[in-house]
């Protein structure tokens, strides 16, 4: 029987694992938020971003990371994040927090800053070496989804979605879910040929995603 395309990341070995923890739970400091490109820090170390709907979980995702309650504060308004918010790991990686796109609650003339934003950030960061599409596993891929995984395409950066709350689905609709994601990815050429499967409450699929960015190069 053939594997199923976009399989779910295997749990990493102890030595990646324990490299991923030394990371991403060290030296972790909010270094700024920013509303231009011109705010931007040096790309002068690796980065990976986080992109998702609004309250898809980022804030919660990049505390259980990094080990801490509140290094990105969590909010029930959706779009509360209106800048890309810049994380130092140690001294070889930025964390970076895009803002939340689909629902937000906000003017349109700033939704429509944030996109232009967005796109001069995708496109103007030689080190950006990943970037996460949080996807809310209640819900599945909608069309803001798609479009930000579009633009991701047009940009030439490999994204790899990530599954949040993983701990609220019946593990029936968690295959359906998974269906959903693996035929939408298929037509997406930058995506990343592993899907992550996450939970912030439990710990789920926390291990993997930071093995994975320690392992980046």
């Amino acid at each position: 029987m053939t594997a199923p395309g976009f399989p779910l990341a295997a749990e990493p070995d102890a030595g990646a694992a324990e490299a991923g923890r030394r990371l991403l739970t060290g030296q972790v400091d909010f270094l700024k938020g920013v509303v231009a490109m011109e705010g931007m820090p040096p790309a002068d170390r690796l980065e990976v971003c986080l992109a998702g709907r609004s309250n898809v979980g980022k804030s919660s995702l990049i505390n259980a990371l990094t080990g801490r309650r509140a290094i990105a504060r969590t909010s029930n308004t959706p779009g509360r994040t209106q800048e890309i918010n810049f994380f130092t790991v140690g001294h070889s990686h930025y964390l970076v927090d895009l803002p939340g796109y689909g629902f937000a609650k906000a003017p349109l003339p700033v939704v429509e800053k944030w996109q232009r934003l967005l796109r001069a950030y995708l496109a103007g960061r030689p080190t950006l070496r990943r970037a996460f599409v949080l996807i809310d596993m209640r819900h599945g891929i909608k069309p803001p989804d798609a479009e930000i995984m579009g633009l991701l395409d047009r940009s030439a950066v490999t994204f790899q979605v990530v599954l949040t709350k993983a701990d609220k689905v019946k593990a029936a609709d968690q295959a359906r879910v998974l269906e959903q994601v693996r035929k939408a990815l298929a037509t997406h050429p930058a995506a990343f040929p592993e899907i992550l499967q996450t939970s912030s409450e439990t710990g789920e699929g926390i291990a993997a995603m930071r093995a994975l960015i320690a392992g980046l190069e």
